[in-house]
């Protein structure tokens, strides 16, 4: 009995040295340096957009990009995929937003819209540029059961120039053309109307259209700076720019998976590299000319 009683007494001794011992070991100057290291975030001393410099020096404009920095630099899977998507769109529209006058940094408003892949928004805005069905149409874009140019990252990023051209024409400044396609140029000229401000770090705007900027200069400094955000990126980690061939068509397909297979690839490669085609087959009543792309290699 006598025993027992030293064991329990032993027992209780153990237990509370172990808990103690967690205790201090929970709040040791080890596991401090770690938090700190945590929430020490690398912050750059300046941004600009399209040269247009980012007045940090404003409290409140410094905190929002934190935010998206901080945010972009914890959405790990995502930032990943999105350093290895560039690698091929960029390819793509670096290209047309050069031949167009139009800023370097607007490919990252891309990034932002879409993540560089073809979504589809709740209110039905689609592609990399995420157009409506309307905008596309007016900026030239066909739009239809059959074929969707939405789709068409060429096509789609010349319409987007076309956008940002004429918002340059109206607010003369680029930060404001980037703003503006996420409000709206009514929308934008409206507010700058009621707060009688030109500046869009001055404007007090709806939290999406408020972040929107933020976004872009959070992804475009990950993106242009990833080691320092704790991305280790090599040149082969992004996706690889696999060759084409253009074939030209004035004519309807009636079988897209027939047209496929004559080109030594399959259905699924084919809408994969023309994710324009919407359907089986491919309707050109009008005998217009399209391009379709195949792959060279990589299947």
């Amino acid at each position: 009995m006598k025993n027992r009683i030293i064991i329990k007494k032993v027992g209780l001794i153990l237990g509370t040295v172990f808990v103690c011992s967690l205790f201090i070991f929970a709040t040791s100057p080890q596991e401090s340096e770690v938090s700190k290291i945590a929430v020490s975030n690398f912050f750059p001393a300046k941004v600009d957009f399209a040269g247009e410099g980012t007045p940090l020096e404003i409290s409140d404009v410094k905190e929002r990009l934190d935010r998206e920095l901080l945010v972009n630099e914890n959405l790990h899977a995502s930032t990943i995929l999105i350093l290895k998507r560039a690698n091929r769109a960029f390819s793509i529209i670096e290209p047309i937003l050069k031949r167009n006058g139009v800023p370097d940094d607007f490919k990252y408003l891309a990034v932002i819209e879409s993540g560089l892949v073809n979504v589809v928004s709740p209110a039905g805005a689609k592609g990399i540029w995420q157009f409506m069905p309307e905008t596309a149409r007016e900026r030239g874009l066909e739009v239809n059961e059959n074929i969707d140019e939405r789709y068409h990252l060429e096509k789609a990023t010349q319409a987007a120039c076309a956008y940002f051209l004429k918002a340059k024409e109206k607010f003369g400044n680029w930060t404001l053309v980037a703003a503006s396609y996420n409000a709206g140029e009514t929308g934008m000229k409206k507010q700058m109307d009621i707060q009688k401000v030109t500046n869009y770090y001055d404007l007090l705007l709806t939290e999406e259209t408020s972040r929107y900027v933020f976004r872009i200069l959070a992804l475009k400094e990950i993106m242009k700076n990833p080691a320092q955000y704790g991305f280790v990126m090599t040149p082969e980690s992004g996706y690889e720019i696999l060759p084409i061939k253009k074939i030209e068509i004035d004519s309807s397909i009636t079988d897209l998976a027939d047209f496929a297979k004559t080109q030594g690839i399959n259905y699924k490669i084919l809408k994969i590299h023309n994710p324009w085609l919407r359907e089986s087959k491919f309707l050109n009543t009008l005998n217009k000319k399209y391009q379709i792309e195949i792959p060279l290699k990589g299947y």
